[in-house]
């Protein structure tokens, strides 16, 4: 084997910088334990880190002591989780992923017009469930094209579309295009909802894909967008993997291949590509490259209470 390339972009987008940085900050300034709501991101490395810590992670609010400090995931949470920590008097930080959010902005928005929704998404992902637990009825999930058949909304004059942010882009398009041509007056998003890290990164593995003869993919097995750029890969007929460690390398994977594509999904920090290369050199690499890609330039703020400097204004 001679050679790693790199896919560019990869690794942490601005919404899981801001989730985890919002997690620090918070245990900074008012001391362990923070309460997270679900994984802050789906990633056991830096969940595990975030632990070491002093936060604890939990699934419901009856975990929370009164009185603390609790934040939710970048995933965003339904309308009924917002409400209850609302109730038990926790001081609360957001960490939803600002592009998550602007989806739940419109589903409101939509939805005081008349307007029912058709989500496509992945069944039981948190972020599926925060923005379907938006609105107590009038949004309905589709999953694959074959679930849009079964779609009985309760009129067709007002229907929109969104979309989880992490979905594979050509999958959610070949989605929507069923939605369509079954409700050809369906209100589609004014901005295409998959967000634009999970964007770069799927088309930088359509880059690097055709190039190698095998692409490695770092990320936790929950990860919906490290998922599907393994998929991208597959179905580009490049063989892929995907890994939460350099330990579940296997060696076999690398035996006759000149050049191994590696990426890593939006939850996963560079740290553990470092440590991939390192075992990947170890079975016979010799050489890195980088191919080159969009320079990711977006940063999201932080919510408000967070400065650790109180000579600063808030």
């Amino acid at each position: 084997m001679q050679e790693i390339v790199l896919a560019e972009p990869r690794g942490f987008c601005a919404g899981v910088d801001r989730a985890i940085e919002i997690v620090e900050r918070a245990l900074a300034k008012f001391g362990a334990p923070i309460y997270v709501r679900h994984e802050i991101v789906h990633n056991t490395y830096v969940v595990n880190d975030l632990k070491a810590k002093g936060a604890i992670f939990i699934e419901a609010l009856d975990a929370v002591p009164a009185g603390a400090t609790l934040v939710f995931s970048a995933h965003g949470v339904p309308k009924s989780v917002e409400l209850e920590a609302q109730r038990r008097g926790f001081r609360v930080f957001d960490a939803t992923c600002p592009l998550v959010t602007k989806v739940h902005v419109e589903v409101a928005k939509l939805h005081r017009e008349g307007y029912e929704f058709i989500m496509i998404g992945h069944k039981g992902h948190p972020e599926v469930e925060g923005t379907m637990g938006q609105l107590e009825s009038g949004i309905h999930l589709v999953e694959d094209v074959a679930d849009v058949a079964l779609l009985r909304p309760s009129q067709s004059e007002k229907l929109a579309v969104v979309t989880q942010t992490t979905l594979s882009m050509d999958d959610a398009a070949e989605i929507a295009a069923a939605v369509k041509a079954r409700f050809p007056t369906v209100r589609e998003p004014k901005q295409q909802d998959i967000c634009y890290a999970t964007q770069n990164r799927q088309d930088a593995v359509k880059m690097l894909s055709p190039e190698v003869d095998l692409v490695i993919v770092v990320g936790s097995p929950t990860s919906s967008n490290s998922n599907r750029l393994r998929e991208v890969a597959q179905k580009l007929g490049t063989e892929s993997y995907m890994v939460d460690s350099a330990d579940e390398l296997e060696s076999q994977w690398f035996e006759g291949r000149q050049r191994v594509g590696l990426t890593a999904g939006a939850s996963a920090p560079e740290v553990l590509v470092q440590a991939v290369i390192d075992r990947i050199r170890a079975f016979g690499a010799v050489s890195v490259r980088r191919v080159e890609g969009i320079a990711e330039t977006v940063k999201f703020p932080l919510p408000k209470g967070l400065k650790l400097d109180t000579s600063e204004q808030e």
